[in-house]
């Protein structure tokens, strides 16, 4: 075989390395990215701040937050929906007194066109937009469900090891255990909360004992399956773990 046969470029395949190279070079075509362990978050740490929590609640759907963190994030959207509110019951008012020839706040030329042509919500062929009215309720920002601070249980994790300080508990990779069974908790390991006691225990260990009783073994108290919150965790870095862990970003794509 020739040298030029070895060096041949002028081949009908295009491989997927080469394609690959390409995409990442000329900045166009969609990116993937398989994360690793290290992009993904502890079950316990917050989903806001993502650094273990302090003082932990958890939501009904599971997932948890730092109090601060959460209780910040909940004031913050209660004034920007009251801010909405306000500026729609202004707009309304203004509607109601205003002409019938206002077109989306412009006002037609001499010989009937708009002065922004190029903009499609004003040109003669867009439709009246319908403005929704501003909700009342908080939504959770991970499951997009209406949240109150009533609605916040708090967590109560069992150290592995009392006695230790913050940094050196932090600085473990096994930092709690389960309540009841003193199972190491970790991403991988199933767990749930119980809203009487904001115990931490693991999944086997509700199947186990606590349904059959169906009552907190740490306060108590009679649990119905709304006390039983199971947490939200990250994920393992394995694709058995039920976590998406590949990251997506599209961009424009050229086609010949």
């Amino acid at each position: 075989m020739t040298r030029h046969g070895k060096n041949c470029t002028a081949g009908a395949v295009y491989t997927y390395h080469e394609k690959r190279k390409d995409t990442a070079a000329s900045g166009y075509g969609t990116q993937r990215l398989r994360l690793g362990r290290d992009a993904v978050k502890d079950f316990d740490c917050c989903c806001l701040s993502l650094q273990p929590c302090r003082d932990p609640v958890v939501t009904p759907d599971g997932f948890l937050y730092e109090r601060e963190a959460i209780l910040q994030y909940l004031l913050q959207q209660r004034a920007e929906l009251a801010r909405q509110r306000k500026v729609g019951a202004r707009g309304g008012a203004g509607g109601a007194g205003g002409g019938t020839g206002d077109m989306g706040g412009a006002h037609p030329g001499p010989s009937g066109t708009l002065p922004s042509f190029w903009i499609p919500s004003l040109t003669p062929e867009a439709g009246a937009e319908r403005l929704r009215k501003p909700e009342r309720a908080v939504r959770c920002p991970m499951s997009g469900r209406r949240l109150r601070a009533a609605d916040l249980v708090p967590v109560r994790f069992c150290a592995a090891e009392p006695g230790l300080s913050r940094l050196q508990l932090l600085g473990r990779r096994e930092r709690y255990v389960c309540a009841v069974s003193r199972d190491v908790l970790s991403n991988a390991t199933p767990c749930a909360v119980l809203r009487p006691s904001g115990a931490v225990v693991t999944l086997e260990c509700v199947e186990r004992l606590i349904r059959k009783e169906m009552r907190d073994p740490l306060s108590g108290e009679p649990l119905t399956e709304a006390d039983i919150i199971v947490l939200q965790r990250g994920g393992t870095g394995f694709a058995g773990s039920g976590t998406c862990l590949e990251a997506k970003k599209s961009r424009p794509v050229m086609q010949a």
